[in-house]
């Protein structure tokens, strides 16, 4: 079916009707003397099935999920500015006949996501009104304001669209929608957050596209891609990368593991959730709520005969505990920790437990990453480095720098799109053994790092090349004086 759903949706939940193919759907319960109004409204006969209630709940969101959606990509942003002020209330619109204003203003927020490159949709109800921020290579920005009545309505219909309970909004619900939009396969996750002036909802968006992304596409220097390349050579160990969420962590890995998926290999992981599906490659996702930690999946995916298990975070000393015993017995296991650079994943594991022998005898190799906004290359301007610029990126005063200025192509903004940045550390012998001798972290540093770049000096050098600004470049240096 495609098109606006001939049913409307509100009539559709409310009576429990909906239009398949030819024929209608009745969800059981329903009073059948709705049937006379659906004949009247389609002006035709049809056959009628009876569907259990939540067999119907997911016909109803197949349905009614993405109607219009391509049209909604020729829509501007004025258009969806005013389509969002002339919402009737949120009363007159579930009781309308026709919910199309709703669904062309939330496929319009898709399709200006999809425009944008956004990586989040953020909707926030408040006293004043409704709120919706997109986050733009990085940074939060508000695109929308909508009066504080509409905020039910657009929430329900995006919790339709996920398959959750509408009726439920005193407690915190996830969903998924999968979409395409402009040729691209999108899968958003949603999360609902009871507060104050209603639900909030977070949309992340995230591109499928990128799970068959190649590792030359990553943009790693040189030297971080030697360490990598070399550590998934490995038949056995630990790699893990490190960063803050939205780093592009589980981009990295996914890049690696299509490297390793080859079909010779029996390639595992478990993740929470799972972010990207890929052909040959056995994904578990990650279930609190009975029992399915990272633990348990992991120690379940052992006995699958893995060749090579991704473990999407280890968080806890179990979970580091099996990731190790797992090296020890011939796996090549990938994973993420949460620390600010790649020596700290070593502090991070102690503070885990795993034992310094056991640390030293199976971690190959450590990643640090994150990403920086990149200038638009369209409006930058070059400008001679102040003196406290100067000092920040290690040069003379007067050297020649990149500042954002703004035009048409990075929507006034001065940047367009977004690069990673990467430290990696190979673990040779001389880390093992000070790993072993429980070192301090700065004695660490001062050996792996004697040739190669820290994340400070990576991305001052991006911000000596035009690549970024200076501002960048402090924002992601987060240690101090480690670069002299």
């Amino acid at each position: 079916m495609s098109g606006i759903a001939p049913i409307p949706y509100a009539f559709a939940r409310k009576f429990g009707v909906i239009l398949t193919g030819d024929g209608v759907a009745l969800r059981k319960g329903s009073d059948p003397k709705v049937l006379i109004e659906v004949r009247r409204w389609l002006a035709r006969p049809f056959a009628v099935t009876h569907a259990p209630a939540a067999d119907f709940d997911r016909l109803l969101g197949d349905s009614y999920a993405m109607d219009g959606a391509e049209a909604a990509l020729a829509m501007g942003r004025e258009e969806i500015d005013a389509l969002a002020s002339a919402l009737p209330s949120a009363e007159d619109l579930l009781d309308s006949a026709d919910d199309a204003p709703v669904i062309r203003l939330i496929n319009g927020i898709f399709a200006e996501a999809v425009r944008q490159g956004v990586s989040d949709i953020h909707i926030e109800p408040y006293d004043s009104g409704l709120v919706v921020r997109m986050r733009i290579d990085g940074l939060l920005r508000e695109t929308l304001r909508m009066p504080p009545h509409v905020a039910p309505v657009i929430v329900s219909r995006i919790k339709v669209m996920a398959r959750l309970d509408i009726a439920e909004r005193r407690v915190p619900q996830d969903g998924r929608i999968g979409l395409t939009l402009a040729g691209k396969s999108l899968d958003v996750r949603v999360s609902t957050l009871p507060a104050r002036g209603g639900e909030r909802v977070v949309l992340r968006i995230l591109d499928k596209d990128n799970a068959g992304i190649e590792l030359e596409a990553l943009g790693l220097d040189a030297h971080s891609e030697r360490v990598l390349r070399e550590a998934i050579a490995e038949p056995n160990g630990i790699l893990l990368v490190t960063g803050p969420t939205g780093s592009g962590k589980t981009t990295t890995l996914y890049a690696a593991l299509r490297l390793l998926n080859d079909g010779s290999r029996n390639i595992l992981t478990v993740e929470d959730p799972v972010e990207y599906a890929v052909d040959g490659v056995g994904q578990t996702q990650v279930n609190t709520k009975v029992g399915m930690s990272f633990a348990t999946g992991l120690r379940a995916i052992l006995r699958q005969d893995p060749d090579v298990v991704m473990v999407g975070e280890i968080r806890d000393r179990e979970t580091a505990e099996i990731a190790v015993q797992a090296s020890l017995t011939g796996h090549l296991v990938l994973s993420t920790v949460h620390t600010n650079d790649a020596i700290g994943a070593v502090t991070r594991m102690r503070d885990m437990k795993v034992e310094p022998f056991l640390l030293a005898s199976t971690l190959r190799a450590v990643m640090a990453q994150r990403l920086v906004r990149k200038l638009c290359e369209t409006c930058r301007r070059a400008e001679p480095a102040s003196a406290n610029v100067a000092a920040l990126l290690g040069v003379a005063e007067g050297t020649a720098v990149y500042e954002p200025v703004g035009c048409e192509t990075c929507s006034g903004s001065g940047y367009r799109g977004r690069i990673a940045v990467f430290e990696a550390v190979k673990i040779d012998e001389t880390i093992r053994r000070l790993i072993n001798e429980d070192a301090s972290e700065d004695a660490i540093v001062a050996h792996a790092f004697r040739r190669a770049p820290t994340l400070s000096v990576a991305v001052r050098q991006m911000a000596l090349d035009g690549v970024t600004t200076p501002e960048e470049a402090v924002r992601i240096s987060r240690r101090t004086g480690e670069d002299g």
